[in-house]
């Protein structure tokens, strides 16, 4: 793979545009970096090995990693492009505060004196809960451990939640559940060497495209795969079986796979009594469930779900893996277990070549969900309703467990709880709801009822433009330590480049700011080295085990897997072999739901489906990757994705500019004529801001066990607004 640099002034002005005043020291003639840096991809749960080139304390260009296992040197395109963001000319340089014109720049003794006095003035008129943190899982294990303690000791506050609970928490809330435990059975090594894949919900040539090489190595050592998904994705397009689900009815196909898998015997009786319980409840729940009676509410043709038994059922050897299609909906977890009702029935998991894994969507998906951050845990993957567990945090912070707060709201509950004037005061990191939650407006309500409002990040995105200072904060190649990717491998972070100008490495203002609020003594970190050997030392005797792992063997060993608690422990890299699950007794659990409708049906009014999900140059809220010139242009903005049949219906033709309207709003954008998808759906990326925000119009309903919100089923109607308009050369 070619090494990508900036030789020239003409490139850096083609990739940031002519507003970046900046002559590399030396002129543009000397290009020859002062250290190559072998670091991770900064963006989905794969976490890419890369090679950064430093010259003068910028990112100038990288080379490829070939020693790291995981991509063995490959890039998708947003990892080629992944460090062009760092000289953006909307880098925040500085701390902000708001005043009546605006920002203006302030001193961090200021912004420290502002925020703290603000978290005073709040909690001592309404309490410690009326304050809340929400904290990001694109961020390193440190920082998520950090997160979780400042809130509960320095803030006091049961409230702190992240953004992962919009990505992966409806997969640990059923992987707890089904397991005992809440990681990927497998490591993707594993995938080349099974007989047949389900990928379900999961548009992996564009959201992961490095693990497309594993399922394409698969495929070549003769392996079949099946995609299940409402559009023909990439991935999809190369399948030996497509399966085109209505939104919102994955349990019910499951149940219908099952349910043949029964009738022809394929399934390991002797793995099911052995080694888990629940069967008897899913075999008489999946009876009613025929081809026939599912294809009614699936859209999936009969032949078609006896064709997936046919391939699944009898394999010796199977992988499932899924990601948000499956778990964005108020029965997400539900849809997760049914899956995982067709792992278990076959036996099929804890082998080589056999398991189970879950695809995350963010740079830390895993780790940020494993130290602490989220509203319901703690540190080592602890319940904090848990009396052992809570005690044995407490003795480990050495506070009292009293002092400890309990289970506080989710993400999306917070932003419900200030729109209703519960909350007064919010801090944030790394999270951008403005643009990431369902219902903007809603969203946007309650960011202008704020007393206070705080946010740390390295540009100034959409939501921080509601808040009363900004912190300047850094990016991921501004800082070290260690993230967890997909399979569960802990891997390193080394620092590239220091942060620019006046602004500061994330933990830095976090510790400060528990220091200025009277908890000095357990926020004395002056490197994230004594950051990772505290989580790991918390994480010991925990259900996620870390504390064998040290900076130099997660380098030497190009990543350990957990759990590791001891130091010459080899890593787990595969889970449950010998079949043993994560629960007391040792078993797995079936889970026996009946299917229901999504929240909102489509209906008379609101006739047609509409999902969303992402496109292969963007990732989430846009932040990063809107800000890097040649991502944008390959997807400059979104489009609105629908069949020619639907199309034919509606007399739109591609390009025409249709508004899409559901009962929270419309958004108007141009038309994308397809045949990959269903004639009753319509699909919209979500990565764009304000108007052209797709959560303008999704549906905030919450599924009751992880709290994740509906983000890939409502119902809508499309019009069309104008033909496009077409101007002379």
């Amino acid at each position: 793979m070619a090494t990508l640099t900036l030789k020239t002034e003409e490139d850096y002005i083609e990739r940031f545009g002519p507003t970046l005043n900046y002559t590399p020291v030396g002129g543009w003639n000397s290009r020859e970096p002062d250290k190559v840096v072998k670091t991770h991809c900064c963006f989905c749960g794969v976490q890419c090995g890369i090679q950064l080139k430093v010259k003068d304390n910028r990112v100038i260009g990288f080379e490829p990693w070939e020693e790291f296992p995981v991509n063995q040197g490959k890039l998708c395109p947003k990892g080629v492009k992944r460090y062009m963001q760092n000289e953006h000319p909307d880098r925040l340089l500085a701390p902000l505060i708001r005043d009546a014109n605006g920002f203006r720049e302030g001193t961090w003794d200021e912004t420290y004196s502002k925020t703290v006095s603000e978290i005073g003035r709040i909690q001592e008129k309404y309490g410690k809960d009326s304050f809340a943190f929400l904290g990001g899982a694109s961020m390193t294990n440190e920082k998520a451990y950090l997160n979780g303690k400042f809130a509960r000791i320095a803030l006091q506050t049961k409230n702190i939640d992240y953004n992962g609970r919009l990505c992966m928490v409806s997969a640990g809330a059923a992987n707890k559940m089904a397991f005992g435990i809440d990681r990927a059975a497998n490591p993707w090594s594993d995938i080349p060497k099974t007989d047949v894949i389900i990928l379900a919900g999961t548009n992996l040539a564009e959201c992961f495209p490095i693990l497309t090489d594993y399922v394409w190595k698969a495929r070549d050592n003769g392996a079949k795969i099946i995609v299940i998904d409402p559009r023909i994705t990439p991935i999809a397009r190369t399948a030996d079986l497509f399966l085109p689900v209505r939104p919102g009815r994955d349990s019910a196909l499951c149940h219908g796979i099952l349910q043949v898998m029964v009738k022809n015997g394929w399934i390991d009786e002797d793995f099911i009594a052995n080694h888990t319980e629940g069967w008897d409840k899913v075999r008489a729940l999946v009876q009613k469930y025929t081809p026939e009676y599912t294809e009614k509410i699936t859209g999936v043709p009969a032949k078609s779900i006896i064709q997936c038994a046919e391939m699944w059922g009898p394999a010796d050897k199977s992988m499932l893996l899924h990601a948000r299609g499956i778990e964005h909906h108020t029965k997400g977890v539900e849809n997760v277990l049914s899956y995982i009702n067709l792992v278990l029935s076959t036996g099929r998991i804890g082998k080589e070549g056999s398991g189970y894994g879950t695809i995350t969507g963010q740079g830390n998906g895993q780790g940020g969900r494993e130290h602490g951050q989220r509203c319901n845990q703690l540190p080592g993957g602890r319940d904090i309703n848990n009396p052992e567990h809570r005690n044995h945090i407490a003795d480990f912070w050495g506070i009292d467990e009293a002092e400890l707060p309990g289970e506080g709201l989710t993400a999306c509950e917070i932003i419900d709880a200030i729109e209703r004037g519960e909350i007064k005061g919010l801090l944030s990191i790394s999270f951008n709801p403005l643009v990431s939650i369902p219902d903007t407006a809603r969203t946007r309500k309650a960011l202008e009822s704020l007393e206070f409002y705080g946010a740390i990040d390295f540009f100034l995105n959409e939501t921080a433009r509601y808040a009363d200072v900004v912190l300047a904060g850094s990016l991921q190649e501004e800082d070290h330590g260690t993230v967890t990717n997909g399979e569960g491998r802990c891997i390193r972070l080394r620092q590239s480049v220091t942060p620019p100008g006046n602004a500061k490495a994330d933990w830095e203002i976090i510790c400060e700011l528990g220091r200025r609020l009277g908890k000095g003594r357990h926020f004395g970190f002056s490197d994230p080295s004594q950051m990772f050997k505290e989580l790991t030392a918390a994480s010991k005797g925990g259900p996620i085990d870390y504390s064998g792992m040290t900076y130099e063997r997660i380098e030497n060993e190009h990543g350990i897997f957990w759990p590791c608690p001891e130091p010459n422990h080899p890593g787990t890299p595969r889970l449950f072999e010998g079949g043993r699950f994560g629960h007391p007794n040792g078993k797995a659990r079936f889970h026996a739901y009946e299917y229901r409708p999504p929240a909102e049906d489509v209906d008379g009014e609101y006739p047609i489906f509409f999902t969303t999900g992402r496109v292969v140059s963007q990732y989430l809220s846009g932040t990063q990757t809107r800000r890097i010139g040649s991502l944008v242009d390959q997807y400059p903005e979104p489009l609105c994705e629908m069949h020619p049949i639907l199309a034919g219906r509606l007399g739109i033709q591609d390009r025409d500019m249709v508004r899409v309207s559901t009962r929270r709003g419309d958004i108007t954008l141009a038309a994308q004529i397809v045949k990959s998808i269903r004639p009753d759906t319509v699909f919209i990326p979500y990565h764009w801001a304000g108007k052209k925000a797709a959560n303008q119009i999704t549906n905030r309903a919450l599924d009751p066990i992880s709290k994740i919100p509906e983000f890939k089923v409502c119902a809508c109607k499309v019009e069309k607004v104008r033909a496009p308009e077409f101007k002379s050369p």
